[in-house]
């Protein structure tokens, strides 16, 4: 399945939000997927209105993350934003650096980064995932003061006690990442660390 799959299942109450609706979702706060015994913790930069407005982390049509995911053998089939609740079953987990849905990740300001970012610290400290994997290597890089960052394993380096891996973002706008590179990344991840449903 390409890019768009399954767009029309990203929808609440099967339809899709009024332009109205995505705006009263700026500012909303999406609850981490989490369990026992994480082997990779997934963080996005922040949701954006389309997920602040169904709930779901990575909900908007066109992104990339589900099907990268099921690509790269995380997941038994293609998942559908709304269920998001079974990857822990899996050994995985979704969280993000900054809490709030904005239109553009470009909206959060540097210091509300780097505040993400030591809260980030403390989360992984407590949820000791194998690893966690960063979605967007800008955030990572303003989060944590890391400017010379590169997408891949970041050796040497842990947030929170745990290894850290930076991912590129999903997000249909990252027109510089195809889904299958994307995919190759998630796949290099669960070879180091496991996770998915042979687990």
């Amino acid at each position: 399945m390409g890019t768009g799959e399954r767009a029309g299942e990203r929808t609440r109450g099967g339809r899709r939000p009024t332009a109205e609706e995505l705006r009263a979702a700026h500012g909303t706060v999406i609850p981490d997927v989490t369990g026992p015994g994480l082997r990779v913790l997934f963080c996005g930069i922040n949701p954006g209105l389309y997920s602040g407005w169904t709930g779901h982390h990575f909900a908007r049509p066109g992104n990339r993350f589900w099907p990268a995911l099921h690509r790269a053998g995380f997941t038994p089939r293609l998942l559908r934003p709304e269920e998001q609740d079974e990857l822990p079953r899996w050994g995985l987990g979704i969280t993000n650096i900054a809490a709030r849905a904005t239109a553009r990740a470009d909206e959060l300001t540097p210091d509300e980064l780097r505040e993400g970012g030591r809260a980030l610290a403390e989360r992984t400290e407590r949820l000791a995932p194998g690893v966690l994997a960063v979605l967007g290597v800008t955030a990572y890089r303003s989060a944590f003061g890391a400017p010379k960052a590169r997408i891949g394993p970041q050796e040497g380096v842990r947030v929170g006690g745990v290894p850290v891996w930076v991912l590129p973002n999903p997000s249909g706008l990252n027109a510089h990442w195809t889904p299958e590179a994307i995919a190759g990344e998630l796949h290099r991840v669960r070879e180091r660390y496991g996770g998915g449903p042979a687990e």
